[in-house]
């Protein structure tokens, strides 16, 4: 690998190229910590959607409940890629259905 240097391409040193390895290798020991925060950061959005249902004036119906209930347990599935859809949800996890 390479640096630049006053404008000139230079090899990294071995000592640099070290460093450079075990941050990279860092970056791609922690994909799944990051992939999990990204989904429980999704999973809290669906959530607070719905938190009005809660309230205690409100009577919640039992596939409301169910719905709420299983994004609270999307958690339980483990992203396997970084790839999103459109909606910025993994394409690896099964999201529950919003009852109509």
């Amino acid at each position: 690998d390479y640096k630049m240097v006053n404008d000139k391409r230079v090899q990294l040193t071995d000592e640099e190229q070290k460093a450079k390895d075990a941050k990279v290798k860092a970056w791609n020991d922690d994909a799944t910590n990051r992939r999990m925060a990204e989904l429980r950061k999704q999973r809290n959005e669906l959530l607070a959607e719905t938190d009005w249902m809660a309230n205690s004036d409100v009577t919640m119906s039992d596939e409301w409940k169910k719905y709420r209930q299983d994004l609270r347990d999307i958690t339980k599935q483990t992203p396997t890629s970084d790839e999103l859809d459109e909606h910025f949800l993994y394409k690896t996890i099964t999201f529950p259905t919003k009852p109509s």
